[in-house]
C-alpha cells in the first residue's frame, strides 16, 4: 500500500509536465487520472490488482505521448519523475514478491497437520497479487531511433 501509495501521488506531477507540452492529448491525460482514482479507491488484493493494470496502461500511454516530443524528455523534471517512477515500480514489484511470500507460507500453514484442525472454518486462503495483463509480462522494450 504504501508503494502503491508513493506511485499515486507521482501520477498528478507526471502528467501535468507532460500535459504542458502537449495540450491536445487531453483524452490520455483524462484516462490516466481516471485510472489513478479509481486505484485509490481499490479495496482488498483482487480489485487492487484490476485497478493497478489500468493505472500501468494509462502511464504507458501517456508515456508514449512523452515520447513525442524530444523537448520534454530532454527536461531536468520529466528525467527526475520517470525516474522515481521507475524506482517506484521497482519497488512495488519487491513488496509484490514478498506479500505473495507470505501469501503463499500463510496459506501452505494453513493446510499443514496440526495447523489444519485450528484453522478449519476461521481461516481462509488469501489471494495472491498478480500480473493479470498480459502485456504487463512483456519486456520493456528500449528504442534509440
Amino acid at each position: 500500500d504504501v508503494q502503491l501509495k508513493r506511485r499515486h501521488d507521482l501520477v498528478p506531477n507526471l502528467v501535468e509536465t507532460v500535459e504542458g507540452y502537449a495540450s491536445h492529448e487531453q483524452r490520455v491525460f483524462e484516462k490516466t487520472s481516471e485510472a489513478r482514482s479509481e486505484a485509490m479507491r481499490a479495496a482488498g488484493p483482487q480489485q487492487t490488482q484490476e485497478a493497478e493494470a489500468k493505472l500501468t496502461g494509462a502511464l504507458t500511454d501517456l508515456r508514449a505521448v512523452a515520447e513525442n516530443y524530444p523537448d520534454l524528455r530532454a527536461t531536468e523534471n520529466f528525467q527526475r519523475l520517470q525516474a522515481d517512477l521507475n524506482e517506484i515500480e521497482d519497488e512495488i514489484q519487491a513488496a509484490r514478491r514478498i506479500y505473495n511470500s507470505n501469501v503463499q507460507a500463510y496459506n501452505t500453514k494453513i493446510q499443514i497437520f496440526p495447523n489444519s484442525l485450528i484453522a478449519r472454518g476461521s481461516f481462509e486462503p488469501r489471494e495472491f497479487f498478480e500480473i493479470e495483463t498480459a502485456a504487463e509480462r512483456e519486456p520493456a522494450r528500449v528504442s534509440f531511433s
